[in-house]
Parts: structure tokens; C-alpha cells; sequence
């Protein structure tokens, strides 16, 4: 009976206590009560969006440039006035049109009702060509589940009332001038004239006086400009352009050149950016194009004018910034006649700067001549310090065949754009070819840093290879033997001989002993010290790394250790190291530019060297391997002591013969000068003709041609020359690409 009192007393307690513990908002807001048998209703609050976070969406994508999403927050009102794409292009054209480089904003305030709110932003139009453009403007919303924006085209800028637009004139500065070092023009505005032929042309005794004008004018051989059109039939169907030359060039020759046309000479006057000398290092300074169709607004939002050229390879790529200047403009509101409503503002222009290379304008233009008839390249670096004095690339191309004003243009860029051998590409920097007999430097390196070494070591040079099993290898004498049928093996030889008769047996040998010892990697190792495989860091022009491959097998020590196999370098990277060997080691930077200078003549960048590092060879190495390079070219066993007899100039050097794997094999010479003239800098140069033949044969005499230009020397004719860029036999066909 006690216990039944006590359980109902706590019972009726219980109840009290929960009647108490009841807060203010249950009392207030009394839930519904609870049918018997179903679940007690639950009451949802939902919250009023955001105004400041859905202006903010909008805000933040416009200024993303997310047209998308910026449409996809408009109500369905101003849908309905405009489209995804009209309201995207309006965005995107307008943005173009100030040259936009950034939007910024903040919201100021915000007012709301029930069903609609108004957002106050302050908007800042960051332009690279008038600087900020800042207004104030009202943003209205409707509230439809979630904030919408009520858009139209005065929240851009309030002065774009109806159907007023904005016109931005820019001012844009003439394009600064490229010089050589020494402060000749290279690249500059000139008016030009350009020269072709049309039957027939001349006649009997008219006809070498033309040639002559023209060789003249152009500085191509008469013998060269007579083979072009030799083969033509005389239907009078065929043009045959010939080049471009500034008006100034030939002021003094101009009438001359003038009383041919009738006599086959076709002769147009143009003017615009000018190249002169048909292109001083074409490839390495570039050419100025229009811009592309597919280019215009992103130009446009960077300042520049639709129908602007830019800079395209080169210096001038690399240069932009520099020779376009600063540009300014003048904003102005237009109605829907063009009618100037009002000026916004305006920002005055401010002069391009000139651009000096480290080329030599002269000799650089002789040095592509020294190419003429193959596919290659020359590189040639000042030793001591890393400027490129020259650098050609052939086949070549004539900057000027890009202004469309040229008469010769439309012809030539054709077939240009039709070679199937890319005149365009640099093969300095982006050709990329197995190095060689040339690697037999780097192979000596590693066999004497290695330890396994000495340069007392000999090896017998036989005619064949028989150390990797039933493969046997072939040297290059038992080639020739094959041939003559009398050339003999080199026989025995001591390591530095070894590298001066570029015998095969050898190097494979040290390859293939090294990776058996377990010693796999050395070889590989030592060329990327030498900077091979690597970008040689030069600051304008484009690139290739190459490869030097790691040997996985025997058969690929053999191949590596004469620079075959996988192996892939650039003419400028082995341009690098043999300056090392000729300046006692350090690998500098090459560098194209000399100087950036404004209109005044004060210097905004000047050269200075930069070395990168040191070859990772002992001075006793180093000694060995110039040793043997004197006695490639100074020896009469030396593979091209034959290329340099009666050469005033001391030089050092290295032959190489490429197995391209098709037709002939690609023709190296590597090498540098000790002339220790005060006057002129000892240089390093570096010549690659590809399918070409035999290094010593075809490589050597232009290497050869390249000092004597540069230190003003009786020029030695080529073994394939009539005269001075005159083939004595026909040029050889086209050869296929590496």
C-alpha cells in the first residue's frame, strides 16, 4: 500500500516538473496537438536568401569572365530581352574593347523588400591602356525562390543608355628597330622594292647586265639567279620572285634596275617593317605577322589593335614588350550613328625601345651564305663570354615575304609553307641529331675520369669490331677501303690518337668495358655535364632539350660511346661545350642580346656573361682533349689536316659522320679558335649539314669558310665550287628532313 502511494506520487511529480520546464517560444508557438496514432506535425522555418552573396556570385563570375554563369543568374525577364550568346559577346566585346586586364568591386549597399532589392556596387575597370575606369551603379533584384537579377546594359556603364556603345582609339607607337652589336640596322620601317622576273628575260647582251644589276642589288651570284629560271619555258606563264631590297639600298642603281622592265625585270615598290638583307639571322631574330582571326580578342584585352601585328619567332617574339612601347587610348561613347556622345578619358602613347643583338650583322649574312646548297646549321659563340656572333639555319626564309604589301608574298609564302623541309624551323636550337664521331670528346673524358684510363693506353685500330659476340662492327676506314681499295686500318693507337683518327673499335671498346664493370652510367653522365640533353638557357629563341640516353644493353654502350644510337643533341648545346674547351672549361650562357636602349639612348638591360658551370674534367683531361684537337686538323693523320693546310688561323677541332638512318649520313666539324687577337675574340663554331656525307668532306670546308670570314681571310673556294657561292656541279636535291 506504501509503495503504490510513492510511485504515484512521483508519477504526478514528473508531470509538474514538465508543465514547468516548457520554454517561452514553446508557450508562444504552441505545437498542434498530436492526433492519436500519427506523428506529431514539425514546423520548418525557411530563411530569405542572401541579396549581398547573389550580387556577389554575379560580381565575382563576371570578373572570372564566366558569362555563363553570370547569364544563369537572371531573371526571366531580361532573358527574355537577350541571350546567352548576345549577352556573352556584349560582355567579351566590351571587354575587348577597354583592353581589359582585370575587374574589381565592392558592394556598397544593399535595400530589400519582400519581393525585390536593390544592390549599390561600385565597379573598377582595370584597362592595361587607360588605366582604372570607376563607377558607381545600382543593381535591382526579384526575389523568385532565390535572388534574380533584373539586368540591363547601364550596369556595365550608366553612359550605355539605348543603343550608345563604346569605341576606344588606341594609340600605338611605331615598333622600335632591331641593330646588330654594332649598331647596324637590321630590322626597321623602310620603303622597299620587290624584284622578280617574267619572260622573257632580257636579251643576248641585255641579259648579263641584268643579272649583274640584280646580283648587285640582291647579293646573290648572277650564276645563281640564272638557274632560277633556266628550266622555265618561255610561254610567258611563269613569275619567278627574287627577294626585296630597301629603297635606300639601291638609290644610286634605282634607274637602272627600273630600265628593265621591259626586258623581264618585274619591280613593285611597298613599304612597312623591313628586313634587311633578305633577313639577318631570320630564324634567331623572327618576323611580324597580323594577328589571327582566332587571336584577336585576347590581343585586344593586352592593348593591341585588330588588325596589329605582332611579333612571331625570335627576337621579335621575345621582344614584344620592348618594341611595341606603351601603348595609350582615348575612350569615347558612340551612339548608334558612330556619333561621339562623349570622351571618357584618354592616355597618351609612350616610345618603343630599340633592341641591339650580339650578331654582326655582316658576317652573320656571309655565314648563311657559307650554307647555301644544304640543309643545316651554323652556330659560331664568342668564346669568353657566350654571345652568338652568328647563327643560320638552313633552308632559310625572307622575313619580308610576310607583309602582304610585298608583290612577292602570296607566291613565296607558298612555297614556303609547301617545303616539306620547314624553312621555319631553327635547326640551331630545335634540330635535334645524333652527335656522332663528335661524342669521342666526351667519351675520352669519361674513359680518363674514370680511372679505368690513362692516356698511355693503346688499342688496335683494325677495320672491324668483333667484341660484342657474332655482331660485328665496321670502322669507317674499312668503308673507305671499300671504295679505294686503299685505305688501311689506323692500327695502333694511344687513347689522344685515338680521338685524332675518330676510331670506331676504340670508342666501342671503352663503351662497351666501362658498362661491363658495371661502370654503365659514367659515359651518360659525362655528356650531361658537357650541357648536353639540356636547354642551353640562351634567353629569346626556342628550344629543344634532346636526349642522352642511359645504356640499357651492351649494344647500346657501343652506340653511345660514338654519339649513335638514341642520342639527340642541338647544334647550340655542342656549340656550348666546345667553347668550354676552348676558354679552359666554363660553359657560359649563350646570349642573343646585346643591349635594350629607349630612343634617348639609355640602356634599360646590358649584356653581361653568365656562367652556368664547369666542364667535370681535370685540367690534365682537359689538356689531353685539346691536345688531340689541334691534331685532328694539324697531324696528317688527323681526319681533316687535309680541310686546313695553308689556314693562317690556329684552330682545333673535331670531325663527325651521323648515321641519320636514311640516305647519307648528316656531316659534323666542331671547333674553336687561338688567335689571341686583341681585335677579334677567339670564337667557337659548330656546323651540321645534314644527309650531306662525310664529316671532313662537307662540314670541314665550311667550318673552314666560317674563320676566314671572321678574321678577314682569303676565302678558300668549297671542293664542290666554281667560284664563291657558285656550284661548279649541281646542288644536291632536296634532303629529307632529320
Amino acid at each position: 500500500m506504501k509503495t503504490r502511494f510513492v510511485f504515484s506520487l512521483l508519477i504526478l511529480l514528473t508531470l509538474i516538473g514538465c508543465q514547468t520546464d516548457r520554454s517561452p517560444a514553446t508557450e508562444t508557438a504552441e505545437a498542434p496537438t498530436a492526433t492519436p496514432g500519427l506523428p506529431t506535425p514539425v514546423v520548418q522555418t525557411t530563411a530569405v536568401p542572401s541579396v549581398e552573396a547573389a550580387a556577389a556570385a554575379y560580381l565575382d563570375a563576371w570578373a572570372a569572365d564566366d558569362y555563363a554563369a553570370m547569364y544563369a543568374l537572371l531573371d526571366d525577364d531580361s532573358k527574355a530581352e537577350i541571350n546567352e550568346t548576345e549577352f556573352a559577346d556584349l560582355h567579351r566585346g566590351i571587354a575587348a574593347e577597354l583592353a581589359l586586364e582585370s575587374l574589381e568591386y565592392d558592394i556598397l549597399s544593399t535595400t530589400t523588400t519582400p519581393a525585390s532589392a536593390k544592390v549599390a556596387y561600385q565597379i573598377r575597370y582595370n584597362s592595361v591602356l587607360i588605366g582604372t575606369l570607376q563607377r558607381d551603379i545600382v543593381m535591382e533584384m526579384t526575389l523568385a525562390g532565390e535572388w534574380q537579377i533584373a539586368w540591363r546594359k547601364t550596369m556595365i556603364l550608366p553612359e550605355l543608355e539605348g543603343e550608345n556603345h563604346l569605341w576606344l582609339q588606341r594609340h600605338v607607337p611605331s615598333r622600335g628597330n632591331i641593330y646588330d652589336r654594332a649598331g647596324n640596322v637590321a630590322v626597321a620601317y623602310a620603303e622597299a622594292v620587290s624584284l622578280g622576273l617574267t619572260p622573257p628575260v632580257a636579251s643576248y647582251k641585255k641579259a648579263d647586265n641584268l643579272l649583274n644589276e640584280l646580283s648587285l642589288a640582291l647579293g646573290i651570284p648572277p650564276e645563281v639567279i640564272a638557274s632560277k629560271y633556266s628550266g622555265y619555258s618561255a610561254d610567258g606563264s611563269w613569275y619567278i620572285p627574287l627577294g626585296a631590297v630597301s629603297v635606300d639600298e639601291v638609290e644610286p642603281r634605282l634607274g637602272v634596275l627600273e630600265s628593265y622592265t621591259n626586258n623581264g625585270l618585274f619591280l613593285r615598290y611597298f613599304d612597312g617593317r623591313y628586313y634587311f638583307g633578305g633577313g639577318v639571322a631570320p630564324h634567331a631574330i623572327g618576323y611580324v605577322r597580323y594577328i589571327y582571326e582566332s587571336e584577336v580578342e585576347r590581343y585586344m584585352r593586352l592593348g593591341y589593335a585588330r588588325d596589329e601585328k605582332i611579333g612571331d619567332q625570335g627576337v621579335e617574339r621575345w621582344g614584344e614588350p620592348y618594341l611595341t612601347g606603351t601603348r595609350g587610348g582615348t575612350l569615347f561613347v558612340l551612339d548608334e550613328n558612330d556619333n561621339v556622345v562623349t570622351q571618357l578619358t584618354s592616355v597618351a602613347a609612350e616610345p618603343a625601345q630599340e633592341i641591339y643583338t650580339t650578331i654582326d650583322k655582316d658576317f652573320q649574312l656571309a655565314v648563311q651564305a657559307a650554307m647555301s646548297g644544304y640543309y643545316g646549321a651554323i652556330v659560331v659563340l664568342e668564346q669568353d663570354t657566350g654571345r652568338i656572333l652568328a647563327m643560320a639555319s638552313a633552308p632559310s626564309f625572307d622575313p619580308n615575304i610576310f607583309n602582304p604589301y610585298n608583290y612577292n608574298s602570296t607566291q613565296q609564302l607558298q612555297e614556303m609553307y609547301n617545303n616539306q623541309s620547314s624553312p621555319l624551323l631553327n635547326r640551331a636550337t630545335q634540330g635535334l641529331y645524333p652527335l656522332g664521331s663528335v661524342f669521342k670528346i666526351i667519351t675520352t673524358a669519361a674513359a680518363l675520369e674514370s680511372g679505368e684510363y690513362v692516356p698511355e693506353d693503346s688499342y688496335y685500330c683494325g677495320y672491324h669490331f668483333n667484341e660484342l659476340g657474332d655482331r660485328e662492327l665496321h670502322d669507317w676506314t674499312w668503308d673507305h677501303f671499300q671504295e679505294d681499295g686503299e685505305t688501311p686500318p689506323s692500327g695502333e693507337l694511344t687513347l689522344p690518337e685515338g680521338l685524332m683518327r675518330s676510331c670506331n673499335p676504340w670508342f666501342w671498346h671503352i663503351g662497351l668495358d666501362l658498362y661491363r664493370k658495371g661502370m654503365t652510367d659514367v659515359i651518360s653522365e659525362m655528356a650531361l655535364g658537357f650541357g648536353l640533353g639540356s636547354e642551353a638557357g640562351i634567353e629569346a629563341l626556342v628550344e629543344e632539350t634532346g636526349n642522352i640516353p642511359f645504356p640499357q644493353s651492351e649494344v647500346d654502350a657501343t652506340n653511345l660511346a660514338i654519339g649513335q644510337g638514341d642520342t639527340q643533341v642541338t647544334p647550340l648545346q655542342v656549340a656550348q661545350f666546345i667553347a668550354a674547351l676552348g676558354n679552359g672549361g666554363t660553359l657560359y650562357r649563350p646570349q642573343i642580346i646585346e643591349s635594350i636602349q629607349t630612343l634617348s639612348g639609355e640602356e634599360i638591360y646590358s649584356f653581361e656573361k653568365d656562367a652556368l658551370g664547369e666542364l667535370p674534367i681535370s685540367q690534365d683531361t682537359m689538356d689531353i682533349i685539346k691536345s688531340a684537337l689541334i691534331e685532328v686538323v694539324e697531324n696528317p693523320r688527323g681526319t681533316a689536316s687535309h680541310r686546313f693546310r695553308g689556314l693562317q688561323i690556329p684552330v682545333a677541332g673535331k670531325t663527325g659522320t651521323a648515321e641519320s638512318g636514311s640516305w647519307l649520313p648528316h656531316a659534323w666539324f666542331v671547333g674553336y679558335t687561338s688567335a689571341n687577337d686583341e681585335n677579334r675574340p677567339d670564337i667557337a663554331v659548330v656546323v651540321i649539314a645534314e644527309n650531306a656525307g662525310e664529316g671532313s668532306d662537307i662540314a670541314a670546308p665550311i667550318f673552314r669558310r666560317v674563320v676566314e670570314l671572321y678574321f678577314d681571310q682569303y676565302l678558300r673556294f668549297y671542293p664542290w665550287e666554281a667560284k664563291i657561292g657558285v656550284w661548279a656541279t649541281p646542288a644536291p636535291e632536296e634532303t629529307p628532313e632529320p
